[in-house]
């Protein structure tokens, strides 16, 4: 690795597809582990270009791409388990897929149908955050109720828990962060925070942002900081399970830097070659972390092309439902948000929404064509 910038950062695995030894960290699976990483970074690929392409096709309002950041997603995914609890950003999609949440109605919310209606079906995992930096005291808030719960300091380990919170260099600039930083120190919280570096906060470059290592910034509150290659899938493994033990064991939080690259653009509504030059994407590409991961494995004969072919059939039929199930997903119905919007929405909301919904019943007694089914369309519109 040239880059002088990542001299100091942790790795288990070369750009090349060669293990490599730490002094201080190590990969503890097997190659069906990998393999199992592998799958999930390929996977997570293909729907995030999937649905690239349904945003670019008019089916989704927005999205905003993941690509070349899987293997800090997966790799640290991996390193979860209940009781622990995850607030993402925006971008987190391999670790939704991970824990759980369908693809489809991962979907839902930047189609617009709904926020999260995955929500009470998958544990572990809060919705995902759109306001920059604020899941990071979410998340602070909710490892000192697990201090108050009992789920931290156990003699059992399998009863402890930690919270692990996502976000990208940009945030790193926000107060909430900082703030977030300061709670977690003072009280101890059991907490990961998880900064996926990926150089550019919109286009703002990281050498903006910060004029250190952000790793190091965490010295300055009082805990642990540490880079990873973040395209490194096993040396992400590696340190991200290590600051949960410590979490869960009560040692307080850690921040981590996995030092990645956004491949794509912030989102689909942004250009990045208006910000970055190809020839610094292009050295990125040459640190792909699936094919990295590939190279290991094929050189170690743990994958043939069979099992490469296999996956590339999985990938296409996860494809499949997506672009079919973002057609199907059901639109909301305007009184749903009068449900969902307060738990106790007081009489003038039910004011409001009876007296819409007898405002709508008026549109029953007209057939919905022509100038009436216009009118009705214009009505739901402007709601």
């Amino acid at each position: 690795m040239s880059d002088p910038a990542v001299a100091d950062f942790i790795q288990l695995l070369t750009p090349d597809g060669e293990r490599v030894q730490h002094p201080d960290f190590a990969f503890e699976g097997d190659h069906e582990a990998v393999a199992g990483f592998l799958r999930e970074m390929v996977l997570a690929r293909r729907f995030d270009s999937e649905a690239t392409a349904l945003q670019r096709k008019g089916e989704l309002g927005l999205w905003p791409p993941a690509l070349g950041q899987e293997a800090a997603q997966v790799g640290s995914a991996n390193a979860l388990r209940l009781p622990d609890y995850v607030f993402p950003s925006y971008r987190e999609h391999a670790i939704a897929l991970h824990l759980g949440v369908d693809p489809v109605a991962m979907l839902s919310t930047f189609r617009g149908t709904a926020m999260a209606p995955w929500a009470n079906d998958v544990a572990g995992m809060h919705p995902y955050s759109f306001v920059i930096g604020t899941q990071t005291l979410h998340a602070v808030g909710y490892a000192m109720g697990m201090q108050r719960d009992g789920l931290v300091g156990n003699d059992d380990p399998a009863a402890n828990g930690a919270a692990m919170v996502y976000f990208g260099d940009g945030a790193t600039s926000q107060g909430d962060v900082n703030e977030a930083f300061i709670f977690a120190a003072s009280y101890t919280a059991p907490v990961v925070f998880f900064c996926q570096n990926n150089q550019y906060a919109i286009s703002e470059p990281i050498a903006l942002q910060s004029k250190i290592p952000l790793y190091r910034r965490a010295s300055g509150f009082g805990f642990p900081g540490v880079r990873v290659d973040g395209n490194d899938v096993l040396a992400v493994h590696a340190v991200t399970r290590w600051a949960l033990e410590r979490a869960r064991q009560g040692k307080g939080p850690t921040l981590i830097e996995a030092y990645t690259y956004r491949m794509g653009a912030h989102t689909t509504s942004d250009d990045p070659t208006k910000y970055r030059s190809n020839d610094e994407t292009e050295q990125w590409r040459q640190r792909d972390p699936i094919a990295r991961v590939q190279a290991y494995l094929r050189t170690a004969g743990a994958i043939d092309q069979a099992w490469l072919d296999a996956l590339d059939a999985e990938s296409d039929e996860l494809a499949v439902r997506v672009r079919e199930g973002c057609l199907t997903l059901p639109e909301p119905a305007l009184e749903e948000f009068f449900d969902h919007t307060v738990i106790d929405p007081g009489e003038v909301l039910l004011e409001q929404r009876d007296d819409y919904l007898e405002y709508e019943a008026g549109f029953a007694d007209h057939p919905q064509d022509g100038a009436g089914a216009e009118a009705h369309s214009q009505v739901q519109e402007a709601f």
